[in-house]
């Protein structure tokens, strides 16, 4: 094999990791003084991304335990980076109450210490995955929730405060949650079009209020059935 053919195999043996890092690296635009005018897109972005690098992986059949490493550790630094932006913004914004920015905050914080512990425990062999919120299904409520604030022109910092709070307690319950639209979707055209209907959220304020409820209202009920499901056999295994 020549230098060339071998740099090319592995070019196409990281395709997968190398989309997971381009999906992180323009989140440092957010930092910016002029940053978060920018969030929506680089959460739709950030989205296409850390969803293409898993299709690709499948397809290509270069699957690997870096690259599921490498996934993890990039969800684990554009997460809480969208999250604490965006509760900072509320924070400092004059349009919020002094108390309800805190309270944002402060769940914002509560809700990156969940996601980095969700990410830690995932790194494990060991660790049963599949169960709880992940954590890029916060990043799209507070995507939808902002877009739909935009719309109707209301304060979203109570509204995030208790998205923020709720997924921090999703994020890292021991059941399943069977009914979230992304973890539904398993096809790459399912993905893509869970990918095109937030996108399409974002340019069409009259679409932006169905896919949210759409969301949100599948996100609970998986939260309730499967919390429900979960305190069932809890105690029928108590009773054997």
């Amino acid at each position: 094999m020549s230098k060339e053919e071998h740099r090319q195999n592995v070019v196409f043996r990281n395709l997968a990791n190398i989309v997971s890092i381009l999906g992180v690296v323009p989140v440092c635009i957010l930092f910016g003084e002029h940053g978060y005018q920018f969030l929506f897109p680089l959460i739709i972005y950030n989205n296409v991304m850390d969803d293409l690098d898993g299709v690709l992986a499948a397809k290509l059949n270069i699957r690997s335990d870096f690259g599921a490493l490498l996934d993890n550790v990039c969800d684990a630094i554009a997460h809480p980076v969208f999250v604490m932006v965006v509760a900072m913004h509320f924070y400092l914004e004059d349009m919020a109450p002094p108390y309800l920015g805190a309270v944002c905050l402060t769940s914002g914080l509560v809700a990156t210490a969940a996601m980095i512990v969700r990410v830690v425990t995932r790194i494990s062999p060991t660790t049963v995955t599949g169960t709880g919120s992940p954590t890029n299904e916060l990043i799209r409520h507070v995507l939808l929730l902002l877009i739909v604030a935009k719309i109707f022109n209301f304060n979203p910092s109570p509204y995030l405060a208790a998205i923020f709070a709720f997924h921090a307690v999703s994020m890292i319950v021991p059941f399943k949650m069977r009914f979230l639209i992304r973890g539904m979707a398993k096809s790459a055209l399912a993905i893509g079009m869970v990918n095109v209907a937030l996108l399409v959220a974002w340019l069409s304020p009259n679409a932006a209020p169905i896919v949210a409820a759409s969301f949100f209202v599948t996100y609970l009920a998986s939260f309730v059935v499967g919390g429900i499901r979960w305190k069932n056999q809890e105690r029928q295994t108590g009773l054997s």
